[in-house]
């Protein structure tokens, strides 16, 4: 799996190269901007929200003596949950509402592999209605999944103190799974239905997580934003492509 991991990042210079190659820097210019607008907006109602759930913690604890660290761990609780939760909300919305700019572009990674192109029907707007209720089926599924596991985690987190940074990596390394997972999927709803892809994802989950953690690193900051999912799409299909006849 660690294999996996390395050559998912590697993909990422690959797909630069790529990208220049077969001129889809097009592609960047509309996900781009449906990624900076939605960051923007979720940030600005996040952050009110987070305060109050400290100041609403806080509430809970009625005496003096030692409030200053139930502030403190009210604090961080409420910024982990709600900038947590928020970062997943983000994550999903952007990959549903990208998929008819990416789904193209994925597919013409894959025609490339091929030396061919793939007839697949052209534009319609029944295939984009089509391909962003796929992507939310899987969003959905997706979601739930991660925050089981994520709450699952801050809880042991909470009852065993001193595996936190532990915990923290592991929850951190989830949301690089569904990242990737959403990234591979554009090329994988060609081939597949909701299950089959995530049957796929789950044999080559190295992948996933190796996609993800470059995704999540550019959406922190505000160039990477802009790039992120046109530039992870194609770092995906890259790695995808050659292993769909596994």
């Amino acid at each position: 799996m660690i294999s996996d991991i390395l050559n998912a990042i590697r993909a990422y210079p690959r797909a630069f190269r790529k990208i220049a190659q077969l001129r889809l820097w097009h592609y960047f210019i509309i996900p781009g901007l449906i990624s900076l607008i939605f960051g923007s907006s979720i940030y600005k109602i996040s952050a009110p929200i987070a305060n109050r759930f400290d100041d609403w913690l806080v509430s809970f604890y009625p005496w003096e003596w030692g409030s200053g660290i139930i502030e403190t761990a009210s604090y961080w609780i409420g910024m982990i949950l709600v900038w947590g939760g928020a970062l997943i909300i983000y994550k999903h919305l952007i990959l549903v509402l990208s998929s008819p700019f990416m789904t193209p572009m994925a597919q013409a990674i894959e025609d490339d592999w091929h030396g061919q192109t793939i007839d697949r029907g052209g534009f319609s707007l029944a295939n984009s209605i089509k391909g962003i209720i796929r992507g939310l089926r899987v969003a959905l599924r997706n979601i739930i999944r991660e925050l089981f596991f994520t709450l699952l985690l801050m809880l042991l987190s909470a009852f065993i103190p001193v595996i936190g940074v532990f915990i923290s990596v592991l929850i951190f390394l989830i949301q690089a799974y569904y990242a990737g997972f959403g990234n591979m999927d554009y090329i994988l709803e060609g081939h597949y239905g909701v299950r089959g892809s995530a049957a796929f994802v789950k044999r080559n989950k190295g992948l996933a997580i190796g996609n993800g953690i470059v995704f999540l690193g550019l959406i922190f900051t505000i160039v990477g934003v802009l790039i992120a999912p046109p530039l992870a799409t194609v770092a995906a299909a890259l790695e995808t492509v050659p292993r769909l006849k596994d």
